[in-house]
């Protein structure tokens, strides 16, 4: 899938699939290329994932045909700027709660390379740029995509301006800290959290932009909000399933070994990303 498939995607309502990769394994690209996934997401915020290696899994998935979604350790234009830099197709901004800090990360996904006092004051529309730049600017950021990622009650509180801010592509749930911030962590049934989901799709939608998700686990629920509207799914991450298929595995070894279950259990990875 080209960028512009996926921006396209995201702004008509189709469904796109891909899941999280943190392993920075020359080998992995290649095996992650025959899956049949839209896109893949890299995630620097909780993995320590360099600004080399960022740029080389960045490059890497790009030239194979899977445009690669970098999410940024916080929502810092700067730090945007070093991910597009790196190859990234888009940005994922983490904790996004102001439309300042919207704002900010759109100057850095489809004004860069104008920075400091003259992109405020064109961000704030005081200052209209000559045509000269103006299209330049948008050539050079045609292919950038920019995701906020919805993760605080906050944020849902002012959703309808986060995402009505020009030049935002998707908004990403993040599942785990939003319910932290709605006071029932991890509960992923709960009504509250289903209403924030649909919170989030509903809004969306309406913005003519991307709605999506990192999940894991309930696969009834993630095809249940595809229905309802989500149309960017971010399924597990390597990490996690890499785990679970060797809990699961090692646990049927040990009962076929034996099967009177006196081993020891090898329990259940707890793993968020």
């Amino acid at each position: 899938m080209s960028p512009a498939e996926l921006k396209a995607a995201f702004r008509e309502g189709r469904p796109v699939f891909g899941t999280c990769v943190v392993s920075c394994s020359p080998r992995w690209p290649e095996t992650v290329a025959q899956l049949g996934l839209d896109f893949v997401f890299i995630d620097t915020e909780h993995i320590p994932i360099g600004r080399e290696s960022a740029a080389w899994m960045c490059r890497t998935y790009r030239a194979l045909g899977l445009p690669p979604l970098l999410r940024i350790p916080e929502p810092d234009p700067y730090l945007a700027c070093m991910a597009y830099d790196a190859g990234a197709v888009g940005v994922v901004a983490p904790y996004v709660e102001t439309v300042e800090q919207v704002r900010a990360l759109v100057g850095a996904a489809k004004r860069r390379p104008l920075k400091g006092i003259r992109l405020d004051a064109h961000l704030a529309e005081a200052e209209p740029l000559e045509p000269e730049l103006d299209a330049y600017l948008a050539e050079k950021s045609r292919e950038n995509l920019l995701i906020v990622n919805i993760e605080s009650t906050s944020a849902l509180d002012n959703l309808d301006s986060l995402l009505g801010v020009p030049g935002v592509d998707a908004a990403l749930i993040g599942p785990h800290d939003l319910t932290c911030s709605l006071g029932i962590p991890e509960q992923y049934q709960h009504e509250r959290f289903e209403q924030a989901v649909h919170t989030v799709i509903t809004t969306a939608r309406r913005h003519g932009i991307g709605a999506g998700i990192h999940f894991w686990n309930h696969t009834e629920q993630e095809a249940a909000w595809v229905r309802a509207g989500l149309n960017l799914l971010i399924h597990s991450s390597d990490l996690r399933l890499f785990a679970e298929g060797v809990t699961r595995e090692l646990a049927e070894i040990q009962r076929q070994v034996d099967p009177d279950g006196t081993s020891t259990d090898t329990g259940k990875p707890t793993i968020v990303i």
